[in-house]
C-alpha cells in the first residue's frame, strides 16, 4: 500500500473536512473554483448510505456557514447514497441533499460511475432535475459509445454538464479504448456542450484538448464566462493558474476522506494509463 499512501499526500487534501478546507481557501484565494468530493463509493448498507447523505448535507452547511458557497461546490457518488440498493431510497436522499442546497445557494455534480451505474445515474438526476434545476448537475464521459445521445438530452434539458474522458475499463462493445478515438469524440462533444448546453465543465489535464476547446470558443465567440475548464487537485497547479491568468474560469477537484485507500487502489487497478498519468503528474507542473 506505500505507493497509494505516496500518491494520497499530494492528491487527497486530508482525511477530514477540517483539513481540507484549508486547501479550498488556498485555491479560492488565487481565483480558482472548488468542488470538495469526499471519498466513498458502493455503500450497499441503508443506514450507511444514510449517513453519507448526514455527512453531504453537513459538508453543504460547513460550506454555507464559512461564505465558501459561492465558489466552492460538492460532487458526490450517487452510490454512497443508495443508489445500488435502492432508486427510490437514492432518490429521497439526493432530494434531502438537495433541499439543503438550494437553501444555501450550492451547487451538487452527480459523479459518474462505471457503465453498470450510468443509466441509473441519468434516471435519479432526471427524477429530481425539474425541482432543482439551479443545483444539480451531472457528469458524462467522451469515450463511451451511448454519450452522443446523452450529450444531446442533457442539452435539451439545459442540465449543467461536466464533459470528462472517462477513467473506468469499459469493454469495446460499450467505450472507445484508443486514446485519438476519445479525444475526437471529446471534442465533438465539448464543441455540442458549448453551443447548445448551460455553463458545461470542461474536464481535461490534456493540453491538445485544453487547446482545442479554447480554439473553439475563440472561432465561435464563445465568452470565457460562459464555461469552465475543470482539473483535480495535485495535477498541474501551475496550469491551473495560468489558465486563470488567461482569462478563463478554472476549478479544482479536491477529494478528501478516510476512503483514499480504496479510491487510489480502484482507479489504479481499473486502467493501466492511470498508473502512468498519476506517476508522470508527480513532477509536471
Amino acid at each position: 500500500m506505500k505507493l497509494p499512501f505516496v500518491l494520497a499526500r499530494r492528491f487527497v487534501a486530508g482525511e477530514s473536512l477540517d483539513t481540507a478546507l484549508p486547501v479550498v481557501d488556498e485555491l479560492l484565494g488565487d481565483g480558482l473554483y472548488v468542488t470538495l468530493d469526499l471519498l466513498g463509493e458502493h455503500v450497499t448498507n441503508r443506514a450507511r448510505a444514510e449517513a453519507f447523505t448526514q455527512q453531504y448535507i453537513g459538508l453543504v452547511q460547513r460550506l454555507a456557514r464559512n461564505r465558501r458557497g459561492r465558489d466552492a461546490n460538492i460532487s458526490i457518488k450517487l452510490s454512497m447514497i443508495g443508489q445500488v440498493i435502492d432508486h427510490d431510497f437514492c432518490v429521497a436522499n439526493l432530494r434531502r441533499l438537495l433541499k439543503v442546497a438550494r437553501e444555501t445557494h450550492t451547487f451538487v455534480r452527480l459523479d459518474m460511475e462505471g457503465s453498470d451505474l450510468t443509466q441509473s445515474t441519468l434516471d435519479v438526476f432526471e427524477d429530481v432535475y425539474p425541482d432543482y434545476r439551479d443545483h444539480v448537475g451531472v457528469v458524462l464521459q467522451a469515450y463511451l459509445h451511448r454519450t452522443e445521445e446523452d450529450v444531446k438530452r442533457m442539452c435539451d434539458l439545459q442540465a449543467r454538464v461536466r464533459l470528462c474522458k472517462g477513467a473506468y475499463s469499459e469493454p469495446a462493445h460499450l467505450a472507445h479504448q484508443d486514446m485519438e478515438a476519445i479525444r475526437e469524440h471529446f471534442r465533438r462533444y465539448m464543441q455540442m456542450l458549448l453551443l447548445h448546453g448551460r455553463y458545461p465543465g470542461i474536464a481535461t489535464h490534456d493540453d491538445e484538448l485544453i487547446n482545442a476547446t479554447k480554439a473553439f470558443t475563440t472561432e465561435a465567440a464563445i465568452d470565457a464566462n460562459d464555461f469552465e475548464f475543470q482539473m483535480l487537485y495535485g495535477l498541474r497547479a501551475e496550469t491551473q493558474r495560468a489558465i486563470v491568468a488567461e482569462g478563463y474560469n478554472m476549478r479544482v477537484y479536491v477529494p478528501y476522506g478516510t476512503e483514499w485507500v480504496p479510491y487510489f487502489a480502484r482507479r489504479l487497478r481499473e486502467r493501466k494509463e492511470n498508473v502512468g498519468f498519476l506517476v508522470k503528474n508527480l513532477f509536471r507542473k
